[in-house]
């Protein structure tokens, strides 16, 4: 017709006014070329019985046009998703990165300040003892990892460990054997020969690298499930529903008619419908993630923890010679009096023993991190990245069928491309999800067949939003992630609301005479006390106390 014949001239005339300056390229789509596209408009204007996709009145479309229109559709619809989905993947990536650096960092900066201290602080005894704190550094460094390890059942070992080797240095007068050893393992909890210390330590500790590694876990696994799903598998139906959307308008003469936006959504909500399924436990998962974003900022801050764990650990070891004549004492009552060592041995000088050259904790000083910042500004960052990605899947339709990628927009409800023809798209917009596709009027979903893959993901989220939860709550609990790596199990504090954040005095110490050896075990603290003799001089164990209270 007359009017026919008009639109196609009219179409030929817009794509050369644009082929110049490039301006009329969608954004979206990858279209066959301006130079194809034009001569299929001057060719004969053919009836389009052969049509299986597009409207078979007059077109300018064969067969294999149409075909090969199908296979461009599919590509520019999964460009389209993973083009939206970039930010959301990107943001995954890089704090997962940044977050692994900084812990991992912060661990190797804190035994390094370790380290140092205690070579200042107390020389040779430390250096022939270090593996003891390389042990403990690497235990945590194997958990925060994926690790198997049971944090509450390794810091136990380290004070045991600990204990040990302080005992039989400051008795080194006497022959302590690995029996004997055994031995005072078994009364630690008795003794307190640390103090408070070790208690206390162990809450901050487990409890901020639950929270701490747990994070990271999170962001790992919202990493792969953003990645997994935004690589979208089309289904036949929706390829169809795509190319009429998208290519059809050119078939008829149309090209520069965009699609209507309430036919976008339903094409797209009946392609992505698996997909928005995922939305519900996406937003339960952002919100566990954001709990324990709070944890980190408050108290489960493992950089407040880390940073002052030498002065900490060091003033357990203060505790201990403080208290030495007391703890052994107590050892000899439960475990018998040990043989008397050579001359050698028991005469050694007590600067070999320990050099309490005490530094004090400075909370300015941080450590230079990969991350260039602190951990408090890392969280705010990643909280507001969170927020942002909430009820991600179910707005995808929304994002895809805006203005700028697709749709001639809501101002074009009578200039748009309805699916047959330009003018208006009466039927209703679907909700979201598969099973409120049954009767979408453009994509056929069979609600009855969800998704294998996309449940899979759903299951994930599942599994790391419960273990987001225990962890705000201090807890642990055994799983795998995604290197199959089993985790520790059964650790934690237990603590929910308010928990301890600061370390607490210590008793002070009292002198200790010696008695006769007892193997009913450690006597009551109302007992007459007789110190051994120890190698702890006065004015050491003055001097060391009284830097521990100026520290404090």
């Amino acid at each position: 017709s007359e009017f026919e014949l008009e639109e196609i001239i009219n179409s030929i005339i817009f794509l050369l006014a644009n082929i110049e300056n490039g301006s009329h390229r969608p954004k979206h789509q990858t279209r066959y070329g301006y130079k194809n596209t034009i001569l299929f408009f001057c060719c004969c204007y053919f009836a389009g019985e052969h049509l299986r996709v597009c409207p078979q009145g007059n077109t300018c479309c064969t067969q294999e046009m149409e075909d090969k229109f199908g296979q461009q559709s599919k590509q520019d619809f999964e460009n389209l998703v993973d083009e939206i989905s970039h930010e959301l993947r990107s943001t995954f990536v890089s704090r997962h990165k940044r977050f692994d650096e900084f812990f991992l960092e912060l661990l190797e900066n804190t035994e390094r300040s370790l380290n140092e201290m205690f070579v200042r602080t107390y020389g040779k005894p430390y250096m022939q003892n270090s593996e003891v704190f390389e042990n403990l550094f690497a235990e945590l460094k194997r958990y925060y990892t994926g690790g198997n390890v049971n944090l509450e059942e390794m810091l136990n070992d380290f004070w045991s460990r600990l204990l040990e080797r302080m005992f039989t240095l400051l008795n080194s007068q006497y022959v302590i054997t690995e029996d004997y050893l055994e031995c005072i393992s078994k009364y630690t909890d008795e003794l307190k020969p640390f103090g408070d210390v070790p208690r206390k330590l162990k809450a901050q500790v487990t409890r901020a690298f639950i929270a701490a590694r747990t994070f990271v876990q999170g962001l790992s696994v919202g990493r792969e499930v953003a990645q997994r799903v935004s690589k979208v598998s089309s289904s036949p139906a929706c390829i169809r529903a795509l190319t009429k959307m998208l290519y059809c308008p050119f078939c008829q003469g149309m090209p520069a008619v965009k699609p209507c936006k309430n036919y976008c959504l339903n094409v797209v909500k009946g392609c992505l419908a698996n997909q928005a399924d995922l939305d519900p436990e996406w937003n339960l998962y952002i919100d566990a993630m954001l709990l324990v974003a709070q944890r980190l900022e408050g108290p489960f801050n493992i950089e407040s923890v880390m940073e002052p764990i030498d002065v900490k650990i060091s003033e357990a070891i203060m505790n201990m010679q403080d208290n030495s004549a007391q703890v052994s004492y107590r050892v000899f009552q439960g475990c018998g009096q040990p043989k008397p060592a050579g001359m050698t041995r028991s005469t050694r000088g007590v600067s070999d023993v320990f050099n309490a050259r005490f530094r004090p904790y400075s909370p300015e000083e941080r450590p230079t991190t990969a991350a260039g910042t602190s951990l408090d500004r890392l969280v705010v960052d990643i909280k507001e990245k969170l927020k942002l990605s909430k009820k991600f899947w179910s707005n995808l339709p929304e994002a895809m069928c805006m203005e700028d990628r697709v749709t001639a927009g809501n101002a074009s409800d009578d200039e748009c491309w309805n699916g047959h023809t330009k003018g208006r798209y009466f039927p209703e917009v679907q909700k979201d999800g598969l099973t409120n596709q049954l009767n979408n009027p453009e994509v056929g979903v069979d609600i009855t067949r969800p998704d294998t893959f996309i449940r899979q993901q759903i299951m994930a989220l599942r599994v790391m939003t419960n273990k987001l939860k225990n962890a705000y709550n201090g807890n642990d609990i055994y799983f795998q992630d995604s290197s199959d790596e089993g985790s520790g199990s059964g650790s934690g504090s237990g603590c929910t609301e308010v928990c301890p954040t600061d370390m607490d005095a210590v008793g002070a110490a009292t002198e200790a005479p010696v008695v006769e050896a007892d193997r009913r075990g450690p006597v009551d603290d109302s007992a007459p006390l007789h110190a051994p003799s120890v190698a702890l001089p006065t004015m050491l164990a003055l001097s060391a106390l009284a830097l521990h209270r100026q520290w404090r």
